[in-house]
Formats: structure tokens, C-alpha cells, sequence
């Protein structure tokens, strides 16, 4: 490569080394290779990594944004092209592709020549031989989950099996659901597992349409891996579980029989991630039935909507609820259980109170908060020490950092002791007592007197793990052995500082190096004591730092004391060995520790975040899902307030059955329609998560399921347009809303014409109001929506009992300039009028743009707005007709001209004067009922 080959972050790029011969060598083996365009190839050559083919372009494209890093490897005519990767971008390329992207595997290949073989490979899903890169030097935020999926039609309905693997938490899961067209139940699923990687059978049956599992797949950013149908297979389950399983076969053979499809499932996911092939997983997964209805659900929609999960764009922390809710102090524990959490709604009110009561304590007593800061900061990621102790390469340091965390445990008790506020018995009972079984003699009592008498913890303060000599009766004999040539070449060192007249240390200093044990001076002295020191030592080196040399008995001790070093360094390891084999065994003890510390340090989060606010948190009051009201008194958006420069005007949302229970929420565009309605939903998710909430007051009826449809997020590159891709999410909502659901719909109908997306909006509203009965937060900008809180209730007998209202966001025009001023509150009542054309005077149209728009919405206005004919004879004959009528007024009018034309129809025929007169009551009764309907009155 070139001197001058700079990768934009600065560095210089690796040079490639090979000989012709070399590379003609590689390029054969790697042309061999099986095709598959997810994979990034990269090649170990000890001090750097190359990629090669369409992997180097990727790598110029993706990593250093240049396509000058790409060098030509081998002749013109079967060369291909090739870009090194130094270990710091490895690093870079590793965490990218399987922490944040999901659309490539990595692959790592070790070897020279043509000759390679495949070392590492990793997966979204799959990133345990890469963990010590991704994680040497950041915590683990998330754990990530393999889920596969085998879907099955059975008596006209479409099943689906389902399994999961959490390889971190060491856990397998089963479920299996009926499903509907758009797989919404999967998503769902996908979304609170968090998970990575989704494999499907590559040869699913013919009659199921596998493009919407696809797009949920995609939409809920996780990879999509093909296995044959013949790996989704269930033969010899139960046993090969009854090896990785903890405890008896029996529960596990229980659990299998309650399963058909999800059998399938379980199967491919052990052979792919080759869970049997590697004893250390023998005897220490959990296997568990998976509800999809244990949690809140929410699908990729809702957490885009609410910004539930961290964004690779945020300018910062705050602007995601997990990047807010983050104070965890805990290294890497606490970070995850928060993500899963704010995926896992609890549906439990006792549950949700429980958490509510901790944070209460937390938030009241001061102390408790700070000591449990104080005594958690402390404490490192227990459960990644759990599983580094599994591993083959395993040494003592997990083991002593283990002993160090776990040793904090007794000071988090006391300060849990010290507290002694209303949630005591709670304290006690969640935290307290679980800590103290797990304390005991007969449980962690015994490994913490394994490390002390085990590991030399004196040297632990040097950054040393090493066996104690007193642990083992072999390294005893060994370390006396090393103590006395020890004292022996200390002996020599002095009698040939006397021997040569040198002061010891001062002037003669005693080292050990590559040339083992050496005498070294500097040459000032070296000058002075020549002729001796040539006559009876050895000079090894003379460099301008001084003179080494040795001598026959130095030697003969040094070589005596490296033997000795070496075999008790031998003798040490199988001991370590021994030790990190027995401190794997008290992995149950760690995993309950983590568990209980973990929980600790997110409620203390929540804690935290509630009162060091500007304005401080409030616990909401929870009621079960089919009582109570969802009220939020000066509701305020949790992560919009934290921004600098924010001064949030705080709202209140009253969801009441049969008053309020859907809102109707019009208003100018920038007014805050959006904010207010994800602020609700962010607010409603906080609190079933066990947070309080930013709010004066606040009570919260349990929702099973946040809807949301915000934004017209289209897909283009998929080929679904705007119109479609709000449509498909509406279409989720109408089939999976219950009325245990929260709604939130944001400027619904705007794909499309605005009669259109009207006679959409207004037939979506009526479905939701009549047949989901959901509380609803519907904004939009079709004013006329409004009408359908002043429905006639005898018509619509549902609409009075779920209670439908009008609200809007305030807006101010000052008559003297015509300005607009945004008031930012939400108010009762429908809004009067449109602002759109203000909206654009805000963002500085030109002058003549912004008239041509008044001038042409007026002619609109003045067209659509009264609702009767004119008949004046003196009428122009072109005059413009006045032709939108309230939906309401077409419904009543249509329905009432209906009657009269079937009454009209079944008139006699054979008494034309009687016929006459029958005929005129008609008229005269349609054209009373006209009176008080525009719609009707058009044709008189």
C-alpha cells in the first residue's frame, strides 16, 4: 500500500504483505468459498485483518467512506479487490455489524497460504465468540435473543410455534398462538423478547403468505435467517434438553407435551446455535412457557412512536425514554433489565404497585438513595462474570471480581436494613430476606472461603491473580523450592558486588529478563572494573544504558530458578483450572444476586430520575384494566422537558368512560396535537412499567396494548407508499385493538385525496367507537371529524355510552397583524378554524405565495362552507354551489330520502287521484324534515 493511505478517522491503513506466490495462494482459497451475500469475510494475518471481493468494497464504503482504501490483490486478470482492517477498526467493523446493524453476519478466518480455516463466526443473535472484542470495553446494553418461528395451517387458521434462545441469561422459551394475516401477535413477541436474529423454515406451505411476517421481521429491525424444513425438527428433544436443562427431565418432558408447532421450532435453534456441542451449556439453561400475554404489548410502530429504545442519530441521551430512564448504576446489569422492562409492561396492578412502592421509599428517603448509589456503583456486571466463568479459556480474575461484587452485598443490606418507612415489610420481603438466603454459610459463605484461602488476594491489589501457596500442598513444596535459589542468587548478588567493589543495588543491580537472571551496570563503572570483569564473568550486552553480563553460578541458579518458575506456573494453572471449575458451580448463587441487585438498581433509576427533575415526578394512582379513568393532570412529555432550552406548557388528558373516552384533538399544524398525544402513551407505558410519571396527578386504568399510528413513516424502498404503509398499520389497530387498549392516531387519511382520507378517518372513528371502544386520542386536521360527537344518539346507541368529545390545541391571531402565536394548550371544544396558510408565513414563504393561498383557500371556503342552494332567481348561471355538508346532516339526510322514495315506490296505482294526494304528504313530510337538515334542503 502507499505511504499516504489515511482512512478519514486519521489512521494509517495496514500495509498488505504478500508475495506473489502468497497471494496467488489466497486468491484460489478464496474464490472457493461457499457464496452468501450477508456474510463479511475478514482474513487474521497477525497484525491487521483483510477483506477481500465485495467485502472491501463494503468495508471502503461503510467504514472509511472512500474507495481509495481498496487496493488490487494478484494479477489484473483474476485478481480481486482487498482493504486492511487494523485491529482498532476490527473492532469498530465487530460492534457495528453485530450490536447495531442487522443485516450482516460476521465470519473470521485464521491461517496463511491457501490454506484457512473458519475460527469465528457471529450473528446478531449469536455473538458469543466475539464477545471479548465487542465488550473489552463497554458494557452489554442488551441481551440478544434468537427467535424461530414455524408457522402452520390447521382447519382453515394459521398457527404459529414459537421459541426463543437468550444465550446471556442462559434461558429457551415455548409458545405457540393463533395468528392473523399480519402477524401481529409476532410482532409483538418479537418486540418484548428484544430480539436479534429470526430464523424461518426456507420451505413454509404454499397457502401461507410469508411477505407480512417478512415485513414484520424488517419493521422490527432483527435479521432474517433461512433454514431448511428438515432442521425445524423435534426428534430426541426431550433428551437432548434433559442434558442442558437444571434439575430433573421430568418438568421438561411436562412442559414438550403441552407443544406441536413450537417443537419444530426449539429443535432448529439448538442445531444453530450449536447449544449441545459445547458441554459447558450442560445443566445450566431454564426452559419456560412464554405468555403472549403476560406483558403490555406493543408492536415496532408503538416503540418508534413512543421512542421507547435508543437511537443511533440521538444528539442526546435524553432523547429516548431508555436514554432518560438511565441512571443505573450497576455496570451493564441494570442497563439491560431497563431495556427489557420498557418492552415488558406489567399487566399486574399488585405487581405495578409493588414497583410504585419501592421507588416510593426510594424518593422519600434520601439516605436509602444515596447508600444504595453509593454501595451499587460498586458492584460490576455479575451476570457477564457468571458467563465468562463458563468459558473454556476461563481464569481467576471473574472469579475474584465475583468475590469483590458479592462482598458488597452485606453493605446493601444494611443500608435496605436502616430504612424503616411504610414499605418495610415490602423491603424485607422483595429484597431483604432473598439476600439473606443467598448470604449463607452453606451458599456464598462457601465460595467466599474458597477465593480467601485459594487466591493470593494480597496480590490482587498489584493486578495480579494468583493461587495462594498455601491452598496447595504441590505449590507449598514448589514456592520453598524458588525461596531458597532465591536467597541463593541474592547471596551471589552481594558477594560479587564485593567481589568487584560495587555497591549492591546502587551501583550493581540484580535483574530478570529475556536472558533470565542478569548483573547489570553502567558503563561509567563498567570502565573502572574492565580487566575483571572480562577475566572471571560473561558480558552478554553493552548498550548506552549499561553493561549486562553474568556468570557461571548465576547461570546455573538462573536456569535452576526458571525450571522451578515454570513448573510451578504449570502446577498453578490446573489448580486455577480446579478453582474456576468450582466457583462455576455457584453460578445459582451469582444469578440471584444479579437478579436482586439488578432490580434494586433500576427502581433506584426511576427513583432518581422522579426527583432530580425540574419539576418532580408523581406516582400515578393504577386500577384494573375494566375500571377507573386514564386522567393526567399537567401531563408533561418526559424526554421533550429534559431538552436544553425547553420550557414545556404541561397539559391535562381526561379519558373518562362515557364522557371522554375518545378525543377528538384538531388544530394548527406545530401546535402540539403529536406531542400531546405520544406524551399520554409515554406517560400511560411509564407507569405499568413501575415509574412515576411526569404529571401534577395522575391515575392510569391498566392497558394490555399501546396503539400507535404517528407519522406517515413510508417505505419506498419496499415498495409500500405512504398511504399504504398507514393504512396496513391502521389495519393492525382495527384488528388487534381491545377495549383494555390505549389509541393514539395521528393525522390519519393524509396519504391520500382529502375525500378519501376523510370518508377513511371518519369510518376508522366509527369502528373504534362502535365496535373497539378503546380510549382513543385521535389528532387530526379534518375539522369536520368534530360532528361526530354531536351524533344522534338514538341513531348510534353506543356513541353517549363511551363518551366522544371534542379538544384542540390553542392557537392566538392577532387581529391587528394577522399573526399566529402557538399557545400550546389543549383545550375543550373543536377548533374554529384552519391555519395552515399561517404555518407557512412562519416558515417565510414568499409574500405573493402566502396571498395566492389566502385568496384560493377563501374561493374554497366561500364554496364548501354554507350548506343551503341559493334560490335567487337573479342568480349568475355560473355561479359556484355550495356543496360540503356535515357528514352527519348526509348520514341523517341520505337515510331520511331512502324512506321516502321505498314509501314513494309502494304508492297504488290503479286511483290516480288518491295516488296524487298520498304523493303530496310525502313531499310535504320530507320537506318538514328538511327543515333542520342542510343536506335535504338542496332539493327544495
Amino acid at each position: 500500500m502507499d505511504g499516504d493511505d489515511f482512512t478519514p478517522e486519521g489512521g494509517k491503513l495496514p500495509e498488505l504483505k504478500l508475495d506473489a506466490r502468497q497471494a496467488q495462494g489466497f486468491i484460489s482459497f478464496f474464490k472457493r468459498l461457499p457464496k452468501d451475500p450477508r456474510a463479511i469475510r475478514l482474513f487474521d494475518r497477525r497484525d491487521y485483518y483483510t477483506a477481500h471481493g465485495e467485502n472491501a468494497t463494503f468495508i471502503a464504503r461503510t467504514y472509511y467512506h472512500t474507495m481509495s482504501a481498496l487496493r488490487q490483490l494478484g494479477s489484473s486478470s483474476d485478481g480481486i479487490s482487498s482493504a486492511s482492517v487494523s485491529k482498532a477498526m476490527f473492532e469498530t467493523i465487530a460492534r457495528n455489524i453485530l450490536l447495531e446493524r442487522t443485516d450482516r453476519t460476521l465470519e473470521l478466518y485464521e491461517g496463511n497460504g491457501s490454506s484457512w480455516r473458519l475460527t469465528k463466526s457471529g450473528t446478531p443473535g449469536n455473538i458469543g465468540s466475539f464477545e471479548d472484542i465487542l465488550f473489552a470495553n463497554n458494557d452489554m446494553q442488551d441481551s440478544p435473543v434468537i427467535v424461530a418461528l414455524f408457522p402452520m395451517f390447521r382447519e382453515g387458521q394459521l398457527y404459529v410455534g414459537l421459541s426463543f434462545l437468550d444465550m446471556t441469561n442462559r434461558k429457551l422459551g415455548l409458545a405457540e398462538f393463533p395468528e392473523d394475516s399480519r402477524f401481529t401477535n409476532v410482532e409483538s413477541a418479537l418486540v418484548a423478547l428484544g430480539c436479534k436474529e429470526c430464523l424461518l423454515p426456507a420451505d413454509c406451505e404454499k397457502s401461507i403468505d410469508l411477505s407480512p411476517l417478512q415485513d414484520v421481521i424488517s419493521n422490527c429491525n432483527v435479521l432474517l435467517t433461512e433454514k431448511k424444513k428438515a432442521d425445524f425438527k423435534s426428534r430426541d428433544l426431550a433428551q437432548d434438553l434433559g442434558r442442558m436443562i437444571r434439575g430433573s427431565v421430568e418438568p421438561v418432558r411436562d412442559l414438550l407435551s403441552q407443544f406441536d408447532y413450537a417443537l419444530g421450532a426449539l429443535g432448529a435453534l439448538l442445531s444453530y446455535a450449536e447449544l449441545l456441542a459445547d458441554d459447558t451449556n450442560y445443566g445450566t439453561y431454564t426452559i419456560e412457557k412464554y405468555s403472549l400475554n403476560q406483558y403490555m404489548r406493543l408492536d415496532s410502530a408503538a416503540v418508534r412512536a413512543l421512542n421507547i429504545a435508543e437511537g443511533k442519530t440521538d444528539v442526546n441521551k435524553n432523547f429516548s425514554l431508555f436514554g432518560l430512564m438511565n441512571r443505573t448504576c450497576t455496570v451493564g446489569m441494570g442497563k439491560r433489565l431497563l431495556n427489557r422492562w420498557l418492552k415488558q409492561p406489567l399487566l399486574d396492578v399488585n405487581e405495578i404497585n409493588n414497583r410504585l412502592d419501592v421507588v416510593q421509599a426510594i424518593v422519600e428517603d434520601p439516605e436509602l438513595c444515596q447508600g444504595l448509589r453509593q454501595q451499587l456503583k460498586r458492584i460490576s456486571d455479575i451476570d457477564r462474570l457468571t458467563h465468562s466463568l463458563r468459558k473454556k479459556s476461563a481464569n481467576l480474575q471473574p472469579v475474584v471480581k465475583l468475590y469483590q461484587s458479592c462482598s458488597r452485598v452485606p453493605y446493601v443490606k444494611t443500608v435496605l436494613q436502616q430504612y424503616n418507612g411504610q414499605f418495610s415489610t415490602l423491603i424485607r420481603t422483595k429484597f431483604l430476606d432473598p439476600l439473606e438466603e443467598w448470604m449463607t454459610e452453606n451458599r456464598f459463605g462457601k465460595f467466599a472461603s474458597l477465593v480467601e484461602t485459594a487466591i493470593d488476594l494480597v496480590q490482587v491489589d498489584n493486578g495480579e491473580y494468583r493461587i495462594s501457596p498455601l491452598y496447595s500442598s504441590d505449590l507449598a513444596v514448589l514456592k520453598d523450592e524458588l525461596s531458597v535459589v532465591e536467597d541463593h542468587i541474592n547471596n551471589l548478588h552481594m558477594d560479587t558486588a564485593s567481589d568487584l567493589d560495587l555497591s549492591i543495588d546502587k551501583h550493581l543491580k540484580l535483574e530478570k529478563g529475556p536472558f533470565g537472571h542478569v548483573f547489570r551496570i553502567s558503563k561509567k563503572e563498567e570502565q573502572k572494573i574492565r580487566k575483571k570483569l572480562t577475566s572471571n564473568y560473561i558480558i552478554i550486552e553493552t548498550r548506552k544504558d549499561g553493561v549486562k553480563f553474568t556468570s557461571p553460578k548465576l547461570k546455573k541458579l538462573g536456569d535452576q530458578y526458571q525450571a522451578l518458575l515454570s513448573e510451578y506456573t504449570c502446577c498453578q494453572k490446573k489448580v486455577a483450572d480446579d478453582v474456576v471449575n468450582v466457583s462455576g458451580t455457584f453460578s445459582e448463587v451469582f444469578e440471584n444476586f444479579a437478579a436482586i441487585l439488578s432490580e434494586l438498581d433500576v427502581l433506584h433509576s426511576f427513583a432518581d430520575l422522579a426527583v432530580s427533575c425540574p419539576v418532580p415526578y408523581v406516582r400515578p394512582d393504577i386500577t384494573a384494566s375494566d375500571e377507573g379513568d386514564i386522567i393526567l393532570q399537567g401531563s408533561r412529555h418526559p424526554c421533550l422537558e429534559a431538552q436544553d432550552g425547553v420550557n414545556f406548557i404541561p397539559n391535562d388528558c381526561t379519558l373518562v368512560r362515557g364522557k371522554s373516552w375518545f378525543q377528538i384533538i384538531t388544530g394548527p399544524n406545530m401546535g402540539g396535537k403529536s406531542t400531546f398525544i405520544r406524551q399520554v402513551g409515554v406517560n400511560v407505558l411509564m407507569a405499568q412499567v413501575g415509574s412515576f410519571v411526569p404529571c401534577d396527578q395522575a391515575s392510569v386504568s391498566v392497558r394490555d396494548c399501546i396503539f400507535a399510528r404517528v407519522g406517515a413513516g413510508d417505505c419506498q424502498l419496499r415498495g409500500v407508499s405512504t398511504f399504504m404503509q398507514e393504512m396496513l398499520e391502521t389495519a393492525s389497530i382495527i384488528k388487534g385493538a381491545t377495549d383494555k387498549s390505549l389509541i393514539i392516531i395521528d393525522e390519519l387519511g393524509r396519504g391520500t385525496s382529502t375525500y378519501d382520507g376523510f370518508g377513511l378517518a371518519w369510518a376508522i372513528c366509527e369502528h373504534l367507537v362502535e365496535v373497539t371502544r378503546a380510549p382513543t386520542l385521535f389528532a387530526t386536521h379534518f375539522h369536520e371529524l368534530t360532528a361526530l360527537a354531536h351524533r344522534n344518539d338514538d341513531e348510534h346507541q353506543h356513541a353517549s355510552d363511551i363518551g366522544i368529545s371534542n379538544y384542540h390545541v390553542g392557537a392566538h391571531i392577532d387581529p391587528s397583524n394577522r399573526k399566529l402565536t402557538m399557545l400550546y394548550k389543549v383545550e375543550p371544544g373543536a377548533c374554529d378554524q384552519s391555519f395552515g396558510i399561517h404555518v407557512a408565513e412562519f416558515a417565510n414563504f414568499p409574500e405573493a405565495v402566502v396571498a395566492l393561498a389566502k385568496s384560493k383557500a377563501a374561493e374554497l371556503e366561500d364554496f364548501s362552507t354554507t350548506p343551503t342552494f341559493s334560490d335567487d332567481s337573479k342568480d349568475e348561471v355560473g355561479s359556484k354551489r355550495k356543496r360540503v355538508f356535515s357528514p352527519d346532516d348526509v348520514t341523517r339526510g341520505s337515510a331520511r330520502a331512502r324512506l321516502f322514495l321505498e314509501e314513494f315506490a309502494a304508492l297504488p296505482t290503479d286511483e290516480m287521484g288518491k295516488t296524487m294526494e298520498m304523493a303530496a304528504k310525502l313531499k310535504a313530510d320530507l320537506q318538514k324534515d328538511a327543515a333542520d337538515n342542510p343536506w335535504l334542503q338542496q332539493f327544495f
